[in-house]
């Protein structure tokens, strides 16, 4: 999806949002066409801000750092409209989740940028 330095771009902006947000950010991950994340988080932030957080200083930074990228785009648009998002509960345990992230790009391209799954305690 990324050049080599895109992919730092991403990783090293996902850190400053680890740092600024209670958000921990397990494993990052991209494949031809999509990023994939597993994430925790405190209970205090909906989904929803959690990936409106996510989208909007990753790609005002991706378009920032790598010009290069925004030319690559059909019609300019880095994140699709869509997205996926399920939580730890009674349909999804977290090891559920961790593989589903996991299983991504096994017949795809899937390339794991950051692995870290020490969960962290948010106080």
């Amino acid at each position: 999806m990324f050049s080599k330095g895109g992919d730092q771009v991403l990783i090293s902006t996902c850190e400053q949002i680890e740092l600024r947000y209670e958000i921990k950010f397990l494993e990052i991950g991209t494949d031809a066409d999509h990023v994939h994340f597993l994430i925790q988080s405190v209970p205090t932030y909906s989904k929803t801000k959690i990936v409106r957080t996510i989208k909007s200083l990753l790609v005002r930074e991706v378009f920032q750092q790598c010009p290069e990228v925004k030319k690559q785009l059909w019609g300019g648009e880095f994140w699709g409209k869509g997205y996926f998002v399920n939580t730890v509960g009674q349909h999804g345990t977290e090891e559920k989740i961790a593989n589903y992230v996991k299983s991504q790009g096994l017949e795809k391209e899937y390339k794991k940028l950051k692995t870290n799954y020490q969960l962290k305690i948010f106080d």
